[in-house]
């Protein structure tokens, strides 16, 4: 494809992301074919259908056999899993990647301590517990590793955001995968200190302490995940 007519994709894909918002289109609304789009903004068939690619990528169109275009909500999410590979081509960009990570959990821990309920700060202090008893017994990192992703993924849950507890997870997969078990993990020091951590931010989001639980989690990530920079 020519760079002008990259260009007059990219613009028709803006005009149609442009239009669907203007008109309001929810969710499964029908929107038009290939076909109509073609005619209605006088381009090709090929630049048509190329721009309907790219906002198919996105999840804002589906297409639909005998109905055409439907709308669709993005799930950022999702986006962000499918283009994590294609994210981190480079050391600098698996250090952008983590630096997200560290600020989503250092960044969650307000709204951890303002909408924890009773009953998620027992899960967390039981998840303290049980990642000591892990340690203390030798029951290997992999079981570490499971208990800190529960302990981590408990405490973005208490923020009420399925978007930042969604993210965080897809981060967390991500570096397992392409690290292996413990990378960019705190437990993954083998230490005392995680123990001990996993209680103080406990028992600091139970006592809606949050000046105690920011310093509390800053540190455990600190001290984690210092070796890939991220946390300077």
């Amino acid at each position: 494809m020519t760079e002008l007519a990259q260009s007059r994709t990219q613009q028709l894909a803006e005009q149609i992301r442009r239009r669907i918002a203007a008109e309001s289109l929810s969710e499964g609304d029908l929107f038009m074919t290939e076909a109509q789009l073609s005619k209605e903004y006088g381009v090709s068939r090929n630049i048509a259908r190329e721009a309907v690619s790219q906002l198919r990528g996105l999840g804002i169109l589906e297409g639909r056999k005998s109905k055409g275009l439907l709308v669709r909500r993005p799930n950022p999410v999702q986006l962000l899993s499918h283009s994590l590979t294609a994210l981190a081509q480079s050391e600098e960009d698996v250090d952008e990647l983590t630096k997200l990570r560290y600020v989503l959990e250092i960044g969650a821990i307000e709204l951890a301590v303002n909408n924890a309920s009773d009953e998620q700060v027992q899960r967390l202090k039981q998840l303290a517990t049980d990642y000591e008893h892990a340690h203390r017994n030798g029951e290997g990192l992999d079981r570490e590793v499971e208990l800190e992703l529960a302990y981590h993924g408990l405490i973005l849950e208490m923020t009420g955001s399925k978007l930042i507890t969604g993210m965080q997870q897809t981060l967390a997969k991500f570096f397992i995968k392409r690290f292996g078990r413990g990378s960019g993990m705190p437990s993954a020091r083998r230490d005392d200190k995680a123990v001990w951590q996993h209680h103080a931010i406990a028992a600091a989001i139970g006592a809606r302490d949050l000046e105690s639980a920011r310093a509390h989690i800053r540190q455990h990530f600190q001290e984690g995940l210092v070796n890939t920079g991220a946390a300077k």
